[in-house]
């Protein structure tokens, strides 16, 4: 049997997905990007084969996507990250009419049709507001892990408004109220309602249809997750693993023979 890989190589992770001619997941790779994108798509697709039990030899079709896909130059092919998100997030949740994507450096809303195609979309690209990146920095300000942000946020007793988007004048907000021993539980509910508030945006201009699906990293932070839930009025889509919906997409359009 043929295999298909997709590889979507992001700012922050390269991921990697392996399927059969079924569209079955047989593996999956999450790596950090670090300085060589070319290295860290080698390092997700080794990962993501032997996670599979499947030789590169037996690969009949690669698809790369994400801002650094011109890296990976075993690729057949390199296809935008938009049709990627759309493909990959219609595969998991079929009803799904909506794409909320917050990624390391960008955030990204997808409308799709009901075959999964990309109906039209809006990106925030310019600013790390609303972005994993922006809660990197702020964990690191506040010293806790990303990974703690989300639970820690759901202790908070009331909601500190963090007036500024920007990456660079929220850092000095939250210096500010760590100086008056703001409670952190308290500064990153804040944090997270600042960068919903930021997406938000871009899903009122865009419009909702269908069910919602979140994918990137920022998905697995549920004080995120809950605040997004509020807004639309409806539970999200969440895979287990959100990080590997483009490399998905990325391996049903190798699957089609790079078509997405």
């Amino acid at each position: 049997m043929p295999y298909f890989a997709g590889i979507d190589v992001g700012s922050l992770s390269s991921d990697a997905v392996i399927i059969d001619g079924d569209a079955n997941i047989l593996g999956f790779s999450v790596q950090p990007t670090g300085a060589h994108s070319t290295n860290a798509a080698e390092a997700a697709l080794a990962e993501a084969l032997d996670k599979a039990a499947v030789s590169r030899a037996d690969l009949a079709y690669i698809v790369a996507t994400g801002y650094g896909r011109v890296s990976v130059p075993f690729a057949h092919k390199r296809i935008t990250e938009i049709s990627c998100h759309g493909l990959g997030a219609h595969h998991l949740f079929p009803d799904t009419g909506t794409v909320i994507d917050i990624g390391g450096q960008d955030s990204k809303v997808i409308r799709l049709d009901k075959f999964g195609k990309v109906v039209d979309f809006s990106m925030n690209d310019k600013c790390a507001a609303g972005t994993g990146r922006f809660l990197e920095v702020m964990a690191e300000r506040l010293g806790v892990s990303l990974d703690q942000m989300g639970a820690l946020s759901q202790q908070a007793q009331r909601e500190i408004e963090i007036s500024s988007v920007c990456t660079v004048f929220a850092e000095s907000e939250v210096v500010s109220l760590i100086a008056r021993n703001q409670p952190k539980a308290e500064i990153i509910r804040g944090l997270h309602k600042a960068i919903v508030g930021r997406v938000w945006s871009m899903v009122k201009a865009l419009g909702v249809t269908g069910a919602v699906t979140m994918s990137g990293g920022v998905a697995k932070n549920q004080g995120v997750v809950k605040l997004m839930e509020a807004k639309l009025g409806q539970k999200v889509h969440i895979h287990s693993e959100p990080q590997i919906i483009g490399a998905l997409g990325a391996a049903l359009a190798a699957l089609r023979g790079g078509k997405a």
